[in-house]
């Protein structure tokens, strides 16, 4: 998704034209000036674009903000990390020696950028606005980002200016399973993804928080043929303290998005923690397959059931969708390491298995008959067609006469049956009753 960032001096509107932007009241808005100071992410749609936005704080230099140096620095890490500046002035004040050093930055960042004018609410100061040529960034364009009006056109351009699909990668790699590497920071991601290679591809050092981008890499050995992207280590938001594990963080996220399965690696020596349970709900929430990895396996001291007491603690924890497989390894000393591979492709033939409608309708109408969903305030509920939905994970809908009376714990039954008839290990399963 491409990012387009926004900024300026302090007190221009930014944070309303990032609220208009986003459809909801994300970030703090105030008169006083230098109220944002960390960066606000937020998704913009505009005519079936979808792009990210972030928010800056205020550019400004030589003021007595103690928060003047951070937030700048931010402001230049958002210039360097996005497809398109948006580069707001306002129409009021003019040109300030803050406009033009910032104008000065962006003319040497190489970046397409629009010179948007805010605060042009009237035709007379339209006319005002032709000043802003002289800051070499090209056609001024004129907005109120509090009422709304000229943003649609400033969007058309916007949208215009924004990268397209990069055709050459796609086509390169269309089609090959994309396999996310997640986990906390230091439970060994990027050691896997060398063992894999076979070559010291990534940077490992025992510090967490080496890895700070996604780095995508082409497998094909051993009958297996990937795209693995090594992400960096997630972990809880206030724990997040520098700029860069800022953007780690974030792209670690897109990178679950983006995947088709995500091996999800836990260090044996904390086992399951709470930080390891949001990373899982996010890859189910995402609807993608999952494999956990159980890594520094050979650093554990182990008894005759050291291993299956430790699947079942992990199955509990991640009880109810605990039907994943889970694989203990050293990514140090190679152990397992092609089974976590044979693991990764069966749960991806799982992921995009389509069964014909006529067998889905066979088994599972026999097991509703055994078992019929319960009647509720004397209605009885009657299941009559069930058919796979063409989504990229495997989506079912029941057609029924009263979709609204089908409680959680039928869809539950329902799901099992499906894994009990069809192998879908390691993929979430959507439910979904419509009315027939």
């Amino acid at each position: 998704m491409s990012l387009v960032a926004i900024v300026g001096r302090p007190n221009v509107g930014k944070s309303t034209l990032f609220n208009r932007l986003v459809g909801m009241r994300q970030a703090i808005v105030d008169e006083t000036a230098g109220v944002t100071r960390d960066r606000h992410y937020g998704k913009c749609d505009w005519c079936g674009t979808v792009f990210s936005v972030v928010d800056t704080g205020g550019y400004t230099s030589n003021s007595e903000d103690i928060f003047e140096e951070e937030i700048r620095k931010q402001v230049m890490i958002a210039i360097e990390e996005a497809d398109v500046i948006l580069f707001l002035v306002e129409v009021g004040t003019g040109i300030t020696d803050f406009d033009e050093e910032i104008a000065d930055i962006l003319r040497r960042s190489d970046k397409p950028v629009l010179l948007v004018v805010n605060k042009v609410d009237s035709a007379e100061k339209r006319f005002d606005s032709y000043q802003f040529y002289s800051l070499g960034l090209g056609d001024p364009w004129d907005i109120s980002s509090a009422n709304g009006s000229g943003t649609g056109d400033m969007l058309d351009k916007l949208v215009s200016m924004l990268p397209g699909t990069k055709e050459e990668e796609e086509d390169k790699h269309a089609g090959v399973p994309r396999i996310a590497i997640v986990g906390r920071p230091n439970a060994g991601k990027s050691s896997i993804t060398n063992a894999f290679l076979g070559e010291d591809r990534n940077i490992v050092t025992p510090v967490a928080g080496t890895t700070r981008d996604s780095i995508e890499s082409y497998y094909n050995k051993f009958g297996h043929e990937f795209v693995l992207v090594d992400t960096a280590g997630l972990r809880k938001k206030n724990k997040v303290n520098e700029d860069l594990e800022f953007y780690s963080v974030m792209r670690a996220i897109r990178a679950i998005e983006h995947s088709d399965v995500c091996i999800l690696m836990i260090d044996a020596q904390h086992g399951v923690e709470a930080q390891d349970m949001s990373i899982f709900n996010l890859i189910v929430k995402n609807s993608k397959g999952c494999v956990v990895v159980v890594n520094k396996w050979d650093l554990i001291e182990k008894g005759s059931n050291t291993m299956r007491e430790f699947t079942e603690a992990i199955r509990r924890k991640l009880a109810p969708f605990s039907d994943i497989p889970i694989i203990f390894t050293s990514a140090i000393k190679k152990q397992r390491i092609l089974d976590v591979l044979d693991a990764t492709a069966k749960v991806y033939d799982n992921y995009s298995r389509r069964i014909p409608t006529s067998t889905l309708n066979d088994v599972m109408l026999e097991e509703i008959d055994n078992y019929p969903p319960p009647s509720v305030k004397g209605k009885y509920i009657k299941i009559k067609y069930v058919t796979q939905l063409p989504t990229p994970c495997p989506s079912f809908a029941f057609f029924c006469n009263l979709p609204q009376y089908i409680g959680d714990s039928y869809k539950r039954y329902l799901e099992n049956k499906l894994r009990s008839h069809f192998d879908f290990t390691g993929c979430p399963l959507r439910i979904f009753m419509r009315q027939k």
